[in-house]
């Protein structure tokens, strides 16, 4: 038994500091409000908002309206605005967007595989992704006074 504790003593360590190889993505896998297997892929070619949200989330509440703003804005000249719920509890989320109604794609990460993969720091976190599908841009929380440089951010994307 010593030995076995011992070992695992050695081999835990090190398999804990092994480099993750997260990376944020859009290939990766999402579920769509009818629970079925989706990646982010299908934004390809827009410049892609990305959003990782929970119920509990206080700056989420904030982060909703500037979304829903942004989409109705942006969308029609390639903007994608996606919001990926992190409630375990479905219903959790559906009584959040009761009280925020999102304009916006909403898409579930129950398990969090997504917020794993893109190694997420706080909440809400947001990625923004070119047109051809790379990661540009990143932002932990959502501070009302940084909305106008949120926003300029994506025009700038959007007319390249």
């Amino acid at each position: 038994m010593k030995k076995f504790v011992l070992l695992l003593g050695v081999i835990l360590p090190s398999l804990l500091s092994l480099p993750i190889s997260a990376e944020p993505a859009l290939t990766q896998s999402v579920q769509n409000a009818q629970a079925k297997t989706t990646t982010l892929e299908e934004f390809k070619g827009k410049v892609v908002y990305v959003d990782f949200w929970a119920s509990w989330c206080g700056p989420c509440r904030k982060s909703f309206p500037w979304m829903n703003a942004m989409h109705a804005k942006y969308a029609n000249q390639g903007l994608a605005v996606v919001a990926i719920n992190l409630d375990s509890d479905k219903a959790l989320a559906d009584k959040f967007l009761a009280l925020l109604p999102a304009k916006f794609h909403i898409r579930f990460d129950p398990e969090g595989d997504a917020a794993a993969a893109f190694d997420l720091q706080g909440m809400p976190s947001s990625y923004i992704f070119n047109k051809q599908g790379q990661l540009v841009q990143s932002h932990v929380g959502f501070f009302e006074e940084y909305a106008n440089q949120y926003e300029q951010e994506l025009v700038t994307l959007l007319k390249e």
